[in-house]
């Protein structure tokens, strides 16, 4: 009996996963508690339940002193973790956010203490991978982009608004000009807000480029005139403009910023640009900044990321944001499009490939902005934009703005990475290439299929 009981023990030591972190703690974060977890043996209580405010966290740091813990895993839930995650490093730990999908599986009854001392378990183990985290430059930046996106999106609601409340009122205007919030439509706007009703008087505000022609915009302009309506419509006004004006104040902080991340990347010097503070029009969207963000982004990247093309000024800003300046943290390009959930997720089993589909992932800002990027360059006469629409014909269109993004994303990698500028090859001459190529795959099968035969 007693050799069974030798053998189970020696069994049971063989199949132990080895201590890497002896000293690692785990915390499960929420909004208004924190549980920490620290190996047992180290406190008398191995699991111990904190509030949320900054004397708790300041008692949780002091806690993990005590038990001489030197690395902390944490999950990345919501942004409950950033407050305690800053308290940490600035005290010495080796701190880890983790993907909350990644430590989910606690087997049994699920409780916040048994989460804490299963991330603990992983940590202490060496199983947890820490997720990308920026550095202050880049998070500050990031908080500011990512907070002009809103201003955006939330503006854009308000024009939906009062193309509502047009239409309540059965006034077509914004169906014969391209933009209502341009010069044209928002003198209209105002005009009939301080209470011109008259179709044709409406004729003096239209520019001379708009191509509707003058019978249609005066039938455009008849409506019912409801005053519900003409309510609305000008408190949508209203607010549209309070967030056009805070977009304006919010690129001036934007500025400021890349002017300081300018200065950390240049050893403290900040190169005078001419260019500062005047609007550059590219294209046609209204929305992105208006001062040279090429100029700021070629200064702190060392290269011109905007001659890629299909990529925008407010696309490189989100990339910088996103992922700064240093891409080493990503081994190679292909770990940096696997991040961006550019790639299929392969899953073999048995030898066999059973599913290639993307992840199912939170929608990443810089996986959207080369999206963008990709679905900018569909009719466009360079090469990206034929290998799109190849793209287009093999699978869809979808299969080709992922495509085609992992192409403009690697082009990016390589630029930022490896400081090489953008040197994309003739349309005429990548058609040549594709051609020759497909000759030699299709004389391959051809004798392939000869050998077959006989």
């Amino acid at each position: 009996m007693s050799k069974v009981k030798s053998k189970k023990a020696k069994a049971k030591n063989v199949i132990e996963m080895p201590i890497v972190n002896p000293y690692s703690a785990g915390i499960d974060i929420s909004d208004t508690e924190h549980v920490v977890a620290v190996p047992n043996g180290l406190a008398p209580e191995q699991v111990r339940k904190f509030g949320t405010m900054t004397c708790d966290n300041a008692e949780i740091i002091k806690w993990l002193q005590e038990c001489e813990i030197e690395t902390v895993a944490m999950e990345s839930t919501g942004v409950y973790w950033k407050p305690l995650f800053s308290m940490l490093v600035r005290n010495g730990f080796e701190v880890y956010l983790v993907n909350a999908v990644h430590v989910k599986n606690v087997t049994g009854r699920k409780t916040d203490e048994n989460d804490a001392m299963w991330i603990q378990k992983l940590h202490s183990c060496g199983l947890l991978k820490s997720s990308y985290l920026p550095n202050d430059e880049q998070e500050a930046l990031r908080t500011l982009v990512r907070y002009r996106r809103t201003l955006v999106q939330d503006s854009s609601r308000f024009i939906n608004r009062m193309q509502k409340s047009l239409e309540l009122m059965n006034i077509k205007f914004h169906t014969v000009i391209s933009d209502i919030t341009g010069k044209s439509g928002s003198a209209v706007l105002e005009a009939i807000l301080n209470g011109e009703r008259n179709s044709r008087n409406f004729l003096s505000f239209i520019d001379k480029r708009v191509k509707a022609d003058p019978e249609t915009i005066v039938k455009s302009l008849e409506g019912n005139w409801q005053p519900e309506h003409l309510f609305t419509l000008g408190q949508s006004y209203k607010m549209y403009l309070t967030y056009k004006n805070h977009i304006a104040v919010c690129d001036q902080e934007i500025e400021k910023q890349l002017q300081r991340y300018e200065a950390s990347r240049n050893e403290g010097t900040i190169e005078i640009n001419k260019k500062s503070g005047k609007y550059i029009k590219k294209g046609k969207d209204k929305n992105h900044p208006r001062f040279d963000v090429r100029g700021y982004l070629e200064k702190i990247h060392g290269v011109d990321v905007l001659s890629i093309y299909g990529l925008s000024d407010i696309g490189g800003l989100e990339l910088l944001a996103e992922t700064g300046t240093d891409l080493s943290k990503w081994k190679n390009e292909k770990h940096f499009v696997s991040w961006l959930n550019l790639c299929p997720n392969n899953k073999i089993s048995g030898g066999k490939l059973i599913s290639s589909t993307l992840l199912k992932k939170k929608p990443n800002p810089a996986s959207q902005a080369f999206r963008q990027a990709a679905n900018g360059v569909q009719k466009s006469n360079n090469w990206l934009g034929d290998y799109f629409r190849r793209m287009k014909a093999r699978g869809g269109n979808k299969y080709a703005v992922i495509a085609t993004a992992n192409k403009i994303a690697t082009i990016y990698y390589k630029m930022v990475r490896y400081k090489q500028e953008f040197n994309p090859i003739e349309l005429e001459l990548y058609q040549q290439k594709y051609k020759q190529a497909k000759i030699a795959y299709l004389e391959r099968k051809l004798s392939q299929l000869k050998k077959d035969a006989a």
